[in-house]
């Protein structure tokens, strides 16, 4: 297997961790297997009348801290490893931030971008029904990834709801508001980028105004994000995505970039920036880069060229195992995936939380209580970073492995 399969990536991590910290043998031997994989046939009746067959997986990797809970991605390259690295990144990420779940993921191998609205809501229906005997809000709690959204969720929900013959808003998060979802749940994923931002910045005495960010990616994260650093003060100087790039070294007008993606869909042809070639992104020298598109995009030899002196991980899995010794002997400091996008989760934790209460809290409370969920989480592992003399990213994976072999040695083995 390569360097770069997603899987053995994640088990690479894993395994240093394990021996940075005296890991459990046996603790250690659980977490490099995946609790469940399931892969689904899904056919689907097209428009035309024809039957497509599209492939799909929903993965545990561990549950022992609670519920399995991670997004389900949509896209023509998800590969069952990925979902594995997915649903693994979920285990050690929400034991980062110490919520009660465990790691999960779901994909299906689609372009849903070549199918008619009726044709995406009858797919993700029969997903549904093939993997909804692992789901359930004390089982699995899916929620919105790459390609998919409140609608998708939508569906879900009301799929394993009509199944079952009860109200089950709890299955799902990320949902609309209309149907229990919660206030300040969109977003969440951006605003934990910018206090993991004004953190570390903090931590390393950086001033944030005025300094210089770039930002792969403009969607549901990137999109916020921009605007969000460009408020803190920064100077967003370069956006990319998949259809070309932008760059203004005076700093981006976040606010007219966002309108013009709204019209065009893409941050290409920005009237009032110059085209940038979105693989020179990582060469613009500035104080703060975030990839915030999709896994792999930080090889070794971006990071050899990376003008920036911060990176904080907005997208899971961006940066290669191969690139991390690099841009630690050049001294960039990484503020990794599994600390850095936590926002979302943690909003998923506080949206089913409210769809278990019935109560809906106010947005206020929402972020109030993700500020100080992410503030805590990056105290910890900067403080743990300080103390084993390590990365951010090597003293993450510690604090999350330190709190599931607690999870792990309470609950023992059944039977």
């Amino acid at each position: 297997m390569s360097a770069t399969d997603p899987w053995e990536a994640v088990l690479e991590r894993i395994d240093d961790a394990a021996a940075l910290i005296g890991l459990d043998r046996d603790v250690h031997s659980i977490l490099r297997h995946p609790t469940r994989v399931l892969e689904v046939a899904i056919p689907v009746r097209m428009d035309n009348g024809r039957v497509e067959v599209f492939t799909g997986w929903r993965v545990h990797h561990d549950v022992s801290r609670g519920p399995g809970k991670g997004g389900i991605r949509f896209h023509q390259d998800v590969t069952a490893h990925e979902v594995m690295a997915l649903a693994a990144d979920m285990t050690l990420k929400c034991a980062v931030v110490d919520i009660p779940f465990g790691g999960a993921k779901g994909g299906v191998q689609v372009d849903p971008s070549s199918l008619s609205d009726a044709e995406l809501e009858r797919l993700t229906r029969r997903y549904t029904m093939d993997i909804s005997s692992l789901l359930g809000p004390d089982r699995d709690v899916p929620a919105p990834d790459v390609n998919t959204d409140a609608r998708v969720m939508a569906w879900v929900m009301d799929t394993i709801s009509m199944v079952r013959g009860e109200a089950l808003p709890g299955v799902v998060t990320g949902k609309p508001l209309a149907i229990g979802g919660s206030r300040g749940h969109v977003g969440a994923t951006s605003q934990g980028v910018l206090i993991c931002s004004r953190s570390i910045f903090h931590e390393l005495g950086i001033p944030m105004t005025g300094s210089r960010a770039v930002v792969q990616g403009h969607g549901k994260v990137g999109g916020p994000l921009c605007y969000l650093l460009s408020s803190a003060g920064m100077r967003v100087v370069a956006v990319t995505d998949a259809f070309g790039g932008v760059y203004n070294p005076a700093g981006l007008d976040t606010v007219a970039l966002a309108d013009h993606v709204a019209r065009r869909g893409t941050v290409d042809g920005f009237e009032l920036a110059d085209p940038l070639d979105p693989a020179k992104i990582w060469e613009i020298e500035c104080e703060l880069a975030v990839p915030a598109a999709l896994d792999g995009t930080i090889t070794a030899a971006v990071a050899e060229n990376l003008g920036a002196k911060v990176i904080v991980e907005a997208a899971n899995g961006p940066t290669l195992p191969e690139a991390d010794p690099i841009l630690e002997r050049r001294g960039v400091v990484v503020v990794p995936d599994i600390l850095a996008n936590a926002g979302g989760v943690t909003a998923s934790y506080f949206e089913w939380a409210q769809s278990r209460q019935g109560f809906a809290w106010e947005e206020q409370v929402v972020a109030e209580r993700l500020r100080r969920i992410m503030e805590t989480a990056f105290q910890a592992v900067w403080d743990r970073s300080r103390d084993l003399k390590v990365t951010l990213r090597r003293s993450a994976v510690a604090v999350a492995l330190d709190r599931l072999s607690e999870a792990i040695t309470f609950r023992g083995l059944f039977p």
